[in-house]
């Protein structure tokens, strides 16, 4: 099941992408390497929101960021990596 679509903010000072809903934080978080390449290390959604698709609207947000900065992605967070292996369109940034 997939909900409505979320709002997913950047906050780059904190190194993630995050959405609220129902006043519940869910976040896509990552670090970037001395070499330009951001290593997505943590994606959370609150086991009141799972099932709905938000994690995906984070990643996808997250990986059209890493795309449109030119940065190349390490897949450290086992949700990220099997994200980008089921969609062919992302393993490009890897």
């Amino acid at each position: 099941m997939t909900t409505d679509p979320v709002q997913v903010i950047h906050r780059a000072a904190v190194h993630r992408f995050e959405a609220t809903v129902e006043g519940h934080l869910a976040v896509a978080e990552y670090e970037i390497a001395g070499d330009g390449a951001v290593t997505f290390t943590h994606t959370h959604v609150p086991p009141e929101l799972r099932g709905r698709g938000i994690a995906e609207q984070l990643v996808r947000a997250a990986l059209a960021w890493a795309r449109a900065e030119g940065r190349r992605v390490v897949p450290a967070c086992s949700y990220v990596e099997a994200f980008i292996r089921r969609h062919a369109e992302f393993q490009v940034l890897l």
